[in-house]
């Protein structure tokens, strides 16, 4: 769907209808409250309201993979999280070895991240035969990587702080904790204080979408069933549903639309199934398909639209926004990958997972190259209304589709992958 949408994008930005995509996303909104008025573009609150719900699910998997996940235990976290390292450094090196004394030199973040749900659905592509723990290995990857992209646009990509609205973000913060710590389970409440959150953030200078990520960390994580108590609630509404069922077939007026009993008793054993899970896997189930089939998309439609006109590629081709992006994407990532992983190997402070091989790693270093979503959001928060922004995104939409392509066919060839 990602892909469909960022081809309709591009299509719409380089149409007789391109001055119409770009006009849309600058369409001004406000909002009044009493004497308070909050003044913002479509394309403000896609980019810092709609993502920073997408960077709240990524903080979601980010807990749930150090608590109960790849990254739980030093042993399984080493290699995706050395490896991770290395597909951060080195593009963002090389990015600043090709961009360093220019106006460019702001975006040597653009080439660090990379897009799971792009990677891990190329990974798909290549169809059964690959090891298990060759996805699981790029999973864990992008989860780390994600966190190294979180770390750097909080801390080198956002404006001026003030202090006292950091203070009052970090108030709200404790109470989420608190909430947490008192057994506090609705996901309302949580929403409550993350929207002041996120009020808070961009009053801080702080960027609005780490609002996201930090109300994650505080999800509560643990289950407080009673097992025996759900055990018998569970049968007791097992053995009422089967009853209604006996009821539905034996009378032919009586249809399961009409059988309350039996409506009760699929309620009881959903509240007590909800109950029994911790409130982190509830709330992420129940955004993954609106961020995946939602915010994502909008993100793409509002930022993928870069002219691709002989003038604006030629432009692309002699900018170092450009160029920094493709090579650190293309090349930094899977060499960064691959490189820092071997080191680790030879090292022994970590093992390559059952069935992998190094050409099979290499192939995933090249998915790992596929930046999209996060390096689309990187680009526009380091050049903002700067026409270094379009030639970055096009560096990025190129290397990331490269990087892909290059990946996929890898894998299929690798005689390695599966043995």
């Amino acid at each position: 769907m990602l892909l469909a949408v960022t081809a309709v994008a591009l299509a719409w930005a380089n149409s007789p209808w391109a001055g119409a995509y770009h006009h849309l996303w600058e369409t001004p909104i406000a909002l009044t409250l009493g004497t308070h008025t909050f003044r913002a573009t479509l394309h403000y609150l896609i980019n810092d309201g709609l993502m920073a719900v997408f960077f709240f699910v990524v903080g979601l998997e980010i807990k749930r993979e150090v608590l109960a996940g790849e990254l739980a235990t030093l042993r399984t976290a080493a290699l995706p999280m050395i490896a991770a390292l290395g597909g951060m450094v080195v593009p963002a090196a090389l990015y600043t070895l090709v961009a360093h004394g220019t106006p460019a030199a702001a975006g040597w973040g653009v080439p660090m991240a990379t897009d799971i749900a792009f990677a891990l659905g190329a990974l798909a592509l290549i169809g059964r035969g690959l090891p298990t723990g060759l996805r699981v290995f790029l999973a864990a990857l992008a989860v780390v990587d994600d966190l190294g992209a979180v770390l750097v646009i909080a801390v080198f990509y956002s404006g001026g702080v003030s202090w006292g609205a950091l203070a009052s973000a970090a108030a709200i913060l404790v109470a989420a904790l608190a909430c947490n710590r008192a057994g506090v389970r609705r996901p309302w409440a949580y929403g409550a204080l993350g929207i002041t959150l996120w009020c808070a953030m961009i009053a801080s200078g702080v960027h609005a979408t780490i609002a996201g990520v930090l109300l994650a960390l505080t999800i509560p994580a643990r289950t407080r069933v009673d097992e025996p108590v759900f055990l018998a609630g569970a049968r007791r509404a097992l053995d009422d549903f089967d009853a209604a069922a006996m009821v539905t077939a034996a009378d032919p007026d009586t249809t399961v639309l009409s059988n309350t009993a039996h409506h009760a008793a699929i309620e009881e054993l959903e509240t007590l199934c909800d109950h029994a899970q911790p409130p982190l896997v509830r709330i992420e189930h129940a955004l993954h398909g609106p961020v995946t089939f939602g915010v994502m998309p909008i993100f793409a439609l509002s930022n993928a639209g870069v002219s691709l006109d002989a003038a604006a590629l030629g432009a692309a081709v002699a900018s170092p926004a450009a160029i920094g992006a493709a090579l650190g994407l293309v090349v930094g990532k899977p060499l960064g990958i691959t490189l820092f992983s071997w080191l680790a190997v030879r090292a022994r402070v970590a093992a390559l997972p059952a069935g992998v091989t190094w050409g099979a790693l290499t192939g995933v270093g090249f998915l790992g190259g596929i930046g999209f979503t996060m390096a689309l959001f990187i680009a526009a928060l380091a050049f903002p209304d700067s026409p270094l922004l379009e030639a970055a995104k096009t560096g990025v939409l190129v290397a990331s589709l490269g990087a892909g392509v290059t990946g996929v066919v890898l894998l299929r060839r690798r005689s390695g992958v599966g043995a």
